[in-house]
């Protein structure tokens, strides 16, 4: 066939953007089609790496996955990742471009849709069909001068939309049809059709509904789709994900606290945890104490390190470590957790803030220099209980110190890689994706006698992201959206 491309785009964020064309890339892949995720500007702080050495996010991972391709930088060109103070790291095709504050950034959009028109027609050149994902709100129309993610770029490269409302929030005839009424008459235009997500229920009982949209809109109706509850076993792309309710665990053997920081990141690297029935992972915000029966804590990646720090402290989130430490539990850093574990940061260059030091939390006996080099690189290993596994290192710093001469794993090449104080209870290591690999995340419930791991997780993910094909082609016609595709 002929390479076409299909937007989907929604009426705001959250509206399960990301889910659909994950589901939507392992359908037409089911049907060999060769699929190729694609968006043009994402704003988030989960990230993954590329086979191609670079970055992007983590949805659009998941999409590359569900469409049984390699991740590439090309297929989220544009990456902003929020900082503290200096705004946000932009990202441009896998590599750091530079750092902006929101105002700053919309002058310079104009100047990376070359890059996002490059990055999409490398895609199309090897795709069947190429689908694109917008980002946030398609009537944000005070932004729409420079856009590149959503009808910015629908126009300029002619691809036809497909606009997602949300029932599970409510309103959505009315920000389905005051999409159509505020945006410009020309961007109404390429939106062919509409789809109304998340609905529970009778579908019967909103046929009205879709019929009144589809006449104030003149759009089409292209499916109701019911709530996918096993939405919550797939990576998240929004931090938003972290507030969401969880099954209880009657059967639960180890509880593991998570203090939620405001820059956190990567923080997929706890699904795994939370897939097994035998973890109870609770998730603790400001304004909460970390549980005193917790077995061990962990300290999440973070894109604001220094920032991130004080706002444990601000929460008192070190008092509560401090005193997990005194009843003999076991404290895990990854990556910008690992940083803050140590004596001191150092930040001479300011990649954060203002240069200078600032005090770590002295429970590891190292210190971070942060650094404007970036490494990004997949890695496999095993760790010092002889567990093996296989991740990712994405960080701007070195962390030196005495106990870095205990390693908490050895790298495939040979190298040591993380640290572990004298008495083995305070641990740091750089790498995501930890928890993934079944073999390690059984080891860690050995240790705290917890039984094995009983989730196959990468096998759940692919299962899941099979179910999810399913069940939107059971309430969208993916034979029409093929034709309305070009």
């Amino acid at each position: 066939m002929t390479s076409r491309a299909l937007m989907f785009q929604g009426t705001g964020s959250d509206v399960g953007k990301s889910l659909i064309v994950a589901g939507l890339a392992r359908a037409f892949a089911n049907r060999g089609f060769a699929v190729r995720p694609f968006k043009p500007q994402n704003m988030s702080n989960n990230a993954a790496v590329t086979g191609d050495g670079g970055e992007i996010g983590r949805a659009q991972a998941l999409q590359a996955r569900a469409a049984r391709t390699a991740a590439s930088v090309h297929m989220n060109p544009v990456l902003l990742k929020p900082q503290s103070e200096v705004g946000a790291q932009i990202v441009v095709q896998g590599r750091v471009y530079g750092a902006a504050k929101a105002a700053e950034y919309q002058t310079i959009k104009p100047k990376l849709m070359p890059a996002v028109l490059d990055s999409f027609a490398r895609l199309k050149a090897e795709a069947d069909i190429v689908l694109i994902e917008g980002a946030g709100s398609a009537s944000e129309i005070n932004l729409r001068a420079n856009d590149i993610a959503n009808m910015g770029f629908a126009r300029a490269a002619d691809a036809p939309v497909v606009l997602i409302g949300d029932i599970d929030r409510g309103g959505v005839i009315a920000s389905l049809v005051g999409t159509k009424a505020v945006i410009d008459p020309a961007d109404a235009a390429l939106i062919r059709g509409f789809v109304v997500n998340k609905f529970r229920g009778d579908p019967a009982l909103f046929a009205d509904g879709m019929a009144a949209i589809a006449r104030h809109t003149g759009w089409e109706a292209l499916g109701l789709i019911p709530f996918f509850p096993d939405a919550r076993l797939l990576p998240a792309e929004d931090a938003l994900a972290l507030d969401g309710a969880r099954p209880a665990k009657p059967q639960a053997r180890l509880r593991v606290a998570v203090p939620i920081l405001p820059h956190i990141a990567n923080f997929d690297d706890l699904d795994p945890l939370d897939a097994e029935p035998a973890i109870d992972l609770v998730r603790v915000r400001k304004g909460a104490a970390l549980p005193g029966d917790a077995g061990f804590v962990i300290l999440p990646g973070s894109k604001a390190t220094i920032a991130d720090l004080a706002a444990l402290r601000d929460a008192g989130f070190h008092i509560d470590i401090a005193a997990h430490l005194r009843r003999g539990g076991v404290v895990l850093g990854l990556c910008g957790g690992y940083q803050m574990l140590g004596r001191v940061i150092r930040d001479p260059a300011g990649i954060e803030g203002p240069p200078g030091d600032c005090d770590g939390l002295g429970l590891l006996d190292v210190e971070t220099t942060l650094s404007d080099e970036k490494r990004l690189e997949p890695v496999q290993g095993t760790s010092a209980d002889g567990a093996p596994f296989s991740g990712y290192e994405m960080h701007m710093g070195v962390t030196e110190g005495p106990d870095r001469a205990r390693s908490f794993a050895r790298l495939a090449d040979g190298s040591p890689e993380g640290a572990v104080s004298a008495d083995g209870r305070v641990i740091g290591t750089y790498v995501h994706g930890l928890f993934a690999d079944d073999r390690q995340r059984a080891a860690w419930l050995a240790r705290f006698a917890a039984g094995g791991a009983s989730v196959a997780y990468e096998t759940q993910v692919e299962d899941t992201l099979d179910r999810l094909a399913e069940h939107l082609a059971r309430h969208v016609d993916l034979d029409r959206l093929l034709t309305l595709a070009r």
